[in-house]
C-alpha cells in the first residue's frame, strides 16, 4: 500500500486529504475527521459483487445485517470473522434495516411497500403497509426509538408512479404496540435517511430529492416539531457517533457535527449508499457502496442500532 498527499475539494472547503491506493482501488479521508478514525486505520472492501447494498443495522454482538435490494437478498458481516453470508432470501427487496432489542431486524421492504420484523431464524411479520386506506409508496429508512416506535420515510423512487395510493412521498410513525401509523411530515420532496439521538429527543431527516437535510424535536406522542435546516445537502443513509457527529452518504460519507459544521468527508470509488456502525463497541464504520461493502475502524464510537 501506498499513500500520498493531494489537496481535495470536500463541498465547499478545501480540506486536506490523504488519498490510498489499496489493491485495486483508491479512497481519501480528509484531515478535519482524521481525530475520528483510529490511528494507523485503513479501509477495507470486505464484500464485493452486489447490485446495489443498502440498510446497514448492528446487532448486540457488532454483526452487520446489510441488504442487496436488485437481488431481493439480506445479508450478514460477522464482527468476528469477517465473514458474509446471506441472512434471507426474496427479502421484498429490502431497504433500510434497524435491530430491535430482542434481536429481530426490522427492515422497509420497498417492493411489497410495507415494513416487516424478521426474526432470528428468518420468519417474517409483517408490520404495517398502509396509511388510511391507501398502500405505502415504497417504504425506505428507517429509526426506532427507546419505546419500540418506529419512525419510516416512504418515497418513490423510479419512473413507476402509476400505482401510488398516497397523495406524496411523507415520513410516518408507527406506535410501539404497533396498532397505530400516523403521519409525522408531510412536507419533504423525496425523505430517505432517518436517525434519531440516543436520547430520542432529536430526528434527522434527510430530503434526498430536496437537497436538505432537517432536525426535529421528537414529542412524547411521536410527532415532531421545530423542524430546522441543518445541512445543505440530502442524503440516502444517515448515522451518529457518541460525540453527536452527523454522518451523511452523497458523493462520500460525509461527517458533520452536532451543530451543523460540515467537518470532512470519506471517500471511495463509487457513492456510498448507507453507513453504520459495526464490530465491537460499535467502533467499526461499515459503508454500504452500491455493488461492494467497506469497514473503516473508528475512534469515534456509533449509538443505537446502527
Amino acid at each position: 500500500m501506498k499513500t500520498f498527499l493531494k489537496s481535495a475539494l470536500s463541498a465547499s472547503l478545501f480540506l486536506p486529504a490523504t488519498v490510498i491506493a489499496q489493491d485495486d482501488f483508491e479512497y481519501s479521508i480528509d484531515e478535519g475527521i482524521k481525530h475520528l478514525v483510529a490511528k494507523d486505520a485503513v479501509v477495507e472492501r470486505v464484500g464485493t459483487g452486489y447490485r446495489f447494498t443498502e440498510g446497514g443495522a448492528r446487532d448486540a454482538k457488532g454483526n452487520v445485517y446489510f441488504t442487496d435490494i436488485p437481488n431481493e437478498r439480506i445479508h450478514k458481516w460477522d464482527a468476528r470473522t469477517g465473514e458474509i453470508t446471506v441472512f434471507k432470501e426474496n427479502s421484498g427487496r429490502a431497504n433500510g434495516t434497524w435491530v430491535d432489542g430482542d434481536g429481530n431486524l426490522i427492515a422497509c421492504l420497498g417492493g411489497t411497500r410495507g415494513v416487516a420484523s424478521i426474526a432470528p431464524d428468518g420468519s417474517q411479520t409483517i408490520l404495517a403497509t398502509s396509511y388510511k386506506g391507501g398502500k405505502f409508496n415504497s417504504p425506505n429508512d428507517l429509526w426506532m426509538d427507546s419505546k419500540g416506535g418506529i419512525y419510516f420515510t416512504d418515497p418513490r423512487y423510479g419512473q413507476n408512479r402509476d400505482d401510488m395510493e398516497q397523495d406524496g412521498e411523507h415520513v410516518y410513525y408507527l406506535s410501539p404496540d404497533r396498532s397505530k401509523t400516523i403521519r409525522v411530515a408531510d412536507d419533504f420532496t423525496r425523505p430517505n435517511g432517518i436517525i434519531g439521538t440516543k436520547n430520542g429527543k432529536t430526528l434527522y431527516i434527510a430530503d434526498h430529492g430536496g437537497k436538505k437535510t432537517f432536525a426535529y424535536d421528537v414529542e412524547a406522542d411521536g410527532t415532531l416539531s421545530n423542524k430546522r435546516l441543518f445541512a445543505e445537502e440530502g442524503s440516502d443513509g444517515l448515522a451518529l457517533d457518541n460525540k453527536g457527529n452527523v454522518y451523511l452518504t452523497a458523493a462520500g460519507v460525509r461527517v458533520y457535527s452536532s451543530s451543523g459544521e460540515f467537518l470532512g468527508a470519506i471517500t471511495l470509488p463509487k457513492r456510498p449508499s448507507n453507513v453504520a456502525f459495526g464490530g465491537k463497541n460499535a467502533k467499526t464504520l461499515f459503508i454500504t457502496s452500491r455493488d461492494a461493502v467497506y469497514t473503516l475502524p473508528m475512534k469515534a464510537r456509533g449509538v443505537g442500532s446502527n
